[in-house]
């Protein structure tokens, strides 16, 4: 007699990223490149949050632009809609709704301690708005509309979790189990990319030079002429040690995409100068990303397909997430329709 095996649910993660700019190397290698083998551990969710985007001022034009060609490169990287549920974040409206909810049980203390808020309100004085400002309770709502188990975070954005944390766990404290509580997940080792300008900042897309960002669908020529001027040392000895920040950041490049340890860097370009380096690591970053803009091309040539991919993402997120919603509403004691 043959036992059945119940299959174990997969853990749920959520990842959002915002249509400011196209995503950069750094994005890449540091988190988008494990993407695709993400979505066979974890039941996953990716969005594209256009809504967060506009705390900040957006030309209209430009946003459209970039959230469809964000959510084309989303595909070229490697996410499958059939595998993962990919949707523009003003797409499902419960992300607004749910939002509004938790501004209600969120202290104001709380958001005032967000040194995100203190960072951003210093870079845009002129426009200090109150979406700034409550920022996080739509992040948060992002997490808990999916009943996320885990969230993939960076140093940047701890904080933040741990006040969806903090707001799911008052929230349950008083209706009982309604939300799941997320765990920070931090994933195998991404590589931390710093600019080909100033090494000792990480690379931006919002960089003032255009000389230290890759954007991945920087054409080849491009991304050879900026590593070719990136910022070295006078040693002219490949090897990582401190001090030399910007051999250190191409190495890192470099091991990230060929997957050679720092000791095989060393020895593979001993006795050879910065230049013939700097080409490698170019010519490695081209080859990386020449099927990913090749896809991405396709994509943006169809706009029909992204919009019907973007729609049934759009529709299955609704259908998840108007569980979470209708849940909450009940407890809090809204009359249901």
């Amino acid at each position: 007699m043959s036992e059945e095996i119940k299959k174990e649910r997969k853990k749920r993660s959520l990842s959002l990223i915002q249509p400011t700019s196209i995503p950069t190397l750094g994005n890449y290698l540091g988190a988008m490149k494990g993407w695709p083998t993400f979505q066979d551990d974890f039941d996953t969710v990716f969005g594209v949050a256009d809504l967060h985007s506009i705390t900040v001022r957006q030309d209209p034009k430009k946003l459209r632009e970039q959230t469809a060609e964000l959510y084309a490169i989303l595909l070229a990287v490697g996410l499958d809609p059939d595998k993962s549920i990919l949707f523009i974040q003003s797409h499902v409206p419960q992300h607004s709704q749910l939002a509004w909810l938790l501004n209600c049980y969120t202290m104001f203390g709380e958001l005032n301690r967000m040194t995100q808020f203190k960072d951003k309100s210093q870079q845009h004085s002129d426009n200090v708005n109150a979406g700034l400002f409550t920022y996080p309770c739509l992040m948060a709502a992002d997490i808990l509309l999916y009943q996320a188990d885990v969230v993939p975070v960076g140093a940047d954005q701890k904080q933040h979790l741990e006040i969806a944390r903090d707001i799911a766990e008052r929230f349950n404290g008083i209706y009982g189990n309604v939300f799941t509580v997320p765990e920070p997940y931090i994933p195998k080792a991404g590589a931390r990319v710093m600019s080909l300008a100033d090494p000792t900042r990480k690379m931006s897309k919002s960089d003032p030079n255009p000389k230290g960002t890759i954007y991945l669908n920087d054409e080849p020529s491009v991304i050879m002429k900026k590593f070719k001027s990136a910022v070295t040392d006078s040693e002219m000895s490949v090897h990582y040690a401190e001090g030399k920040d910007g051999i250190n950041n191409l190495m890192t490049i470099y091991s990230a995409v060929t997957g050679k340890s720092f000791d095989d860097i060393e020895t593979e370009f001993a006795g050879k100068g910065y230049g013939d380096f700097k080409t490698a690591v170019g010519e490695v970053v081209v080859a990386e990303l020449e099927p990913i803009q090749k896809k991405y091309a396709e994509y943006m040539a169809d706009k029909a397909y992204l919009q019907e991919m973007w729609t049934k993402g759009a529709q299955t997120a609704q259908r998840v997430s108007q569980r979470t919603l209708d849940k909450a509403m009940k407890k809090i004691g809204f009359l249901a329709k």
